[in-house]
């Protein structure tokens, strides 16, 4: 089914008492799209999402969410759309809540640097939150094998189609057969984690080296399983120097060690993508999108053996720079500091006491393979991503297409984000920003806006205090 604007700002405006609308933006819809999504204005200025489902699987992931927002939205330093109000529906509830600050990122665009790392922070952020949260928001938990034996169950199903090229059944089906590819500790996971969903602000628009990640949406997917799902849209994405930026970041701000095998299995993640697309576009009968996804996949079986050769070439390099960065701390430990001659210590240290990512020629043994889409040199790339897009969910964490609207002409060119038209500022309640000035852009994507938000502050850490002096009388839990 098929809304106007108009409807989907009549479903906010009764969802939300106090909510006057003035003036309604949809969002294009596209075949495979499970939301209709509207940004509605209201007589006091503030900017609204209204997100409407499509189809009743849509609805109840819709619905399903609302106890994590209100659990998630406090412990997270970025934010995420917190729910204000439901309407019923045909398929189920529409949500609407307010816009949340930032543009999109473009992931192939993204530079190495100081945004690349604030995108792995964000990562280890949202995995570093305890499991029993999620499982309290109702949300699924998969362990090692659970996940490993719900992908075996897809790719039989993709199979019986007859669509999927026999080279790339055979090569799935042996990589997740390799039980020591599976070895990891579950964790908290957003599972749509693509450039789409991740908000950035910027103190200078021409400068990415300034970016802030300020919010992430989509999270109709999110559960406990594979750490390695979120990296699916980055390793397909992103530049190997940027890829290292992420993981590197990613590693330094992880409360557990991430397993060396966890780039291999978010590079099967990407790769199978278009046959979690071509099992949803079977389900609801969307021939069109069966037919596309089945040309993306004979594409891919194409180009299997000069991605292999590409990943390797990636994976030695990595590989070489993590045994230099090790050889080089263990040397400036073993030196005097005070030694004028002692080489610096390295600019990354993951490894104290670990490597966080060995060497993955002695972890992984099956050569990793393509991504999906086409891919150009990364000097020649657009950094100015002009689509509105919808935080569509994806059923495993997998990187998505996105699809949205093209901004005008006159829109000037800002680096990694998405852009529209010049609109005035508005205020939030609840204290959760603050009007500013108008930087002359607004995108249309979903939970993106241009207010000012609220500086994070990272907690100052205090002296440490002294180990009180033991004395023979003391308790047992005083020692």
């Amino acid at each position: 089914m098929s809304r106007s604007p108009l409807v989907l700002a009549a479903l906010a405006s009764s969802a939300v008492p106090g909510l006057d609308p003035v003036s309604v933006e949809g969002v294009r819809v596209t075949p495979g799209d499970l939301f209709e999504v509207a940004y509605v204005q209201d007589s006091q200025d503030r900017r609204w999402v209204v997100k409407a489902p499509r189809t009743a699987a849509a609805g109840a992931m819709l619905d399903d969410i609302a106890a994590l927002s209100g659990l998630l939205g406090r412990r997270l330093d970025v934010a995420m759309p917190m729910v204000r109000g439901h309407a019923p529906v045909a398929e189920g509830r529409a949500a609407v809540y307010l816009r949340v600050p930032g543009r999109p990122l473009d992931f192939s665009a993204l530079p190495p640097g100081p945004l690349a790392e604030a995108v792995g922070r964000t990562l280890a952020h949202i995995h570093n939150v305890e499991l029993l949260l999620f499982e309290e928001a109702g949300r699924p938990t998969y362990d090692a094998e659970a996940h490993r034996r719900r992908q075996l169950s897809e790719l039989d199903r993709a199979a019986a189609t007859g669509h999927v090229p026999t080279d790339l059944l055979t090569r799935w089906e042996r990589m997740l057969e390799d039980v020591s590819l599976w070895r990891f500790a579950p964790s908290p996971v957003h599972g749509a984690f693509t450039g789409d969903n991740v908000l950035a602000s910027f103190d200078d628009e021409q400068d990415a080296g300034s970016g802030h990640v300020r919010g992430v949406l989509a999270w109709e997917e999110s559960r406990v399983g594979d750490p390695a799902d979120d990296f699916a849209d980055l390793v397909a994405r992103a530049g190997p120097d940027t890829l290292d930026s992420v993981l590197e970041s990613y590693a330094r701000s992880r409360v557990e060690r991430p397993d060396g095998a966890l780039v291999a299995r978010a590079r099967l993640a990407a790769e199978m993508t278009p046959l979690r697309t071509l099992l949803r576009a079977l389900s609801s009968g969307d021939l069109v999108l069966v037919e596309r996804t089945a040309g993306r996949l004979r594409t891919l079986a194409d180009r299997l053996e000069q991605d292999d050769e590409r990943h390797a070439r990636e994976d030695a390099a990595r590989s070489e720079r993590s045994r230099r960065a090790g050889e080089q701390a263990a040397l400036a430990s073993a030196l005097d500091p005070d030694d004028p001659e002692a080489p610096p210590a390295p600019e990354w240290d993951a490894t104290a006491p670990h490597h966080p990512f060995p060497m993955l020629a002695e972890t992984q043994a099956v050569a990793m393979a393509g991504l999906l889409g086409d891919e150009s040199d990364a000097t020649g790339r657009k950094a100015l991503r002009g689509d509105a897009v919808d935080d569509p969910a994806v059923p495993s964490g997998a990187a998505f297409d996105s699809v949205g609207e093209t901004p005008p002409a006159d829109s000037s060119a800002v680096p990694f984000v998405a852009s529209g038209d010049s609109t005035a500022t508005f205020e939030i309640d609840e204290v959760e920003a603050l009007p500013g000035e108008d930087d002359g852009l607004l995108d249309l994507h979903e939970g993106a806006s241009e207010f000012v938000p609220v500086e994070h502050q990272p907690h100052a850490h205090g002296p440490r205090v002294a180990d009180p002096p033991a004395t023979e009388a003391a308790p047992d839990s005083a020692r």
